[in-house]
């Protein structure tokens, strides 16, 4: 699955789950899945299919590909623990994340294009890799130059959703430290995590 560039908003109905990190929007108005027959009886998903719908929201909501969500699973596989858990952790330490979740984006993409274009700079360095990875401990921040643009300003003011308890946020200064590792109960919309093992532990 390569990264998704159309409506927003279909995905969210199409997975019945509002997605912070891919929209602000909600599937409120319109709560059932979008094309002709959207409104039609739901049928009794498969097993597959249930699997299959969890992994598509974390890999919407990270606004991760398959390789590279495959490359994740086979990590947290490797680490001792519970797999489903250290895979959330390591989603959640992506910088397009913590740039969005400390409310200095208004989604992910937002987020992402933030750090692509270099106004984020972590530990005083410039890092224009959305994947690139926090560590506890580290201090995200915005260029001096870059702290007033329009977008951060507006997400500032509306954040998406509350800061998480393993970030600490100095909106003023423009300033993000991560305090611990996010804990699976952080992210933000319903999961079954361990549906998304079982969906990948049949390719491994």
């Amino acid at each position: 699955m390569s990264r998704y560039t159309g409506p927003r908003l279909r995905i969210v109905r199409r997975l019945d789950t509002d997605l912070p990190g891919l929209t602000r929007k909600s599937k409120e108005k319109r709560p059932y899945p979008p094309g002709q027959h959207g409104q039609a009886r739901k049928k009794r998903p498969s097993a597959f299919g249930m699997q299959l719908t969890e992994k598509q929201k974390l890999c919407f909501n990270y606004g991760v590909s398959e390789t590279q969500m495959r490359r994740l699973f086979a990590e947290a596989r490797a680490r001792k623990g519970v797999t489903g858990n250290h895979l959330l952790e390591l989603l959640e330490r992506r910088l397009d994340n913590v740039v969005f979740r400390a409310g200095l984006a208004p989604t992910i993409p937002a987020a992402r294009q933030l750090v692509n274009h270099g106004h984020v700079r972590v530990d005083d360095h410039r890092v224009d890799i959305p994947s690139f990875r926090v560590s506890t401990g580290a201090v995200i921040s915005l260029r001096l130059r870059s702290r007033e643009l329009d977008i951060v300003q507006r997400s500032l003011a509306a954040p998406a959703l509350p800061v998480p308890a393993w970030l600490e946020v100095d909106a003023p200064q423009r300033l993000v430290k991560v305090t611990a590792a996010p804990e699976p109960g952080s992210v933000p919309f319903d999961l079954d995590v361990q549906l998304v093992v079982e969906y990948y532990a049949r390719f491994t």
